[in-house]
């Protein structure tokens, strides 16, 4: 073996040792549930570093799981076809849930009353209904129930929050957050996914909530949990004959006293991007991307860059994370990114959303 690999390899397998024994814990088990969300293959291809073991996986699609089985090297004897028969066979401490957004509410339901913790990909429901459902079965039950968001461990955003705190840019006063890309089908997205991803049922809309809810939970973050005044927002059909029931462009709008929140979310862009910009009284912080930081304090100072690294173990994985927290090895702040009180108000900005884009008028929150 080349002594460069070589070395590589004892770096990992020291890195995966202190990582074990930082948690001093046995791994979560985590059941899988559904495959139809193609952000699966953040769990499924990851380097575990010990924290969690998936332990079932259900999915009905036979096809679909065997396919990824392939990919992935799981075997498909844990595979099951409902909920139930996986917590039967396998009782799982844990759940992320990687269906469609509708089956959000099912998948609390059967989940809660057990004691089983729930982790679902963003965002947390289709509707305000839904949400609250989910929320009283989690508080009732005592289990986690978090919303996990790629742009929740992008290094840029953290440290953007942290000037915006230290006051380096001043009283805040204008966040744009956009999320995006040129849409599912010109990018590809297997057809297990585009069922449902353009469906206004099983997704609660088109680019609105899949893209829509990022800049509400990073706002409401920014915010500290402060509700807006009122949302208001546009969405366009665009492209109705590759998405004729769904929209496919969107620009929401929040007030609050003394600065405002714009949410630029589309299947529109010339390529795809996650950034946000943030504005103060005397500066800016702008995220490019997940490590590219700029940044200028002043009129007559000079913009300048950083390229950040990962964050720290467990604040750099969703999985690594939802395990810690499971273990009481860390806690959460109020309002952060993954917990339920952020991402309750994040649908209702997008319930908010959607009615302010069909009425035509601004929406107020009470």
């Amino acid at each position: 073996m080349d002594m460069k690999y070589l070395f590589s390899f004892f770096v990992l397998v020291l890195a995966v040792s202190s990582v074990t024994a930082q948690t001093n814990h046995k791994p979560v088990k985590v059941g899988v549930v559904g495959l139809t969300h193609t952000h699966v293959h953040w769990i499924l291809g990851r380097e575990n570093p010990g924290d969690i073991t998936i332990v079932g996986i259900v999915e009905p699609n036979r096809e679909l799981a065997k396919r990824y089985s392939l990919q992935h090297g799981y075997s498909m004897d844990i595979v099951f076809d409902t909920m139930e028969e996986m917590i039967d066979a396998v009782e799982p401490e844990a759940i992320t849930a990687f269906g469609s957004i509708y089956e959000h509410l099912e998948v609390v339901e059967i989940a809660a009353p057990l004691g089983i913790h729930v982790m679902v990909e963003k965002p947390l429901a289709v509707s305000m209904e839904h949400a609250v459902r989910m929320k009283e079965l989690a508080e009732q039950h005592d289990i986690l129930l978090l919303t996990n968001y790629e742009t929740t461990w992008y290094s840029t955003n953290h440290k953007a929050a942290s000037i915006l705190d230290a006051g380096k840019i001043g009283d805040l006063r204008k966040v744009v957050v956009r999320d995006g890309h040129q849409g599912p089908v010109e990018i590809g997205v297997n057809q297990e996914f585009l069922e449902w991803l353009t469906d206004p049922i099983l997704n609660g809309g088109g680019a609105i909530t899949d893209f829509g809810c990022y800049g509400a939970n990073l706002i409401t973050w920014l915010k500290k949990g402060e509700r807006p005044i009122s949302v208001s927002a546009i969405t366009q059909q665009i492209k109705p004959d590759i998405y004729p029931n769904v929209d496919d462009e969107a620009t929401i709008l929040l007030e609050y006293e003394g600065s405002q929140g714009i949410i630029q979310a589309s299947w529109n862009w010339p390529f795809n991007r996650k950034d946000m910009h943030i504005y103060g009284v005397n500066g800016y912080v702008y995220s490019d991307n997940r490590n590219d930081l700029r940044f200028r304090f002043s009129e007559n100072s000079p913009e300048l860059s950083e390229v950040l690294q990962e964050r720290e173990y467990p604040y750099n994985d969703p999985f690594s994370y939802f395990a810690a927290l499971i273990n009481r090895d860390i806690q959460q702040s109020p309002y952060d990114l993954s917990s339920l009180e952020n991402n309750m108000l994040v649908i209702e900005i997008l319930d908010a959303a959607k009615r302010s884009a069909k009425e035509g008028r601004r929406i107020y929150l009470d």
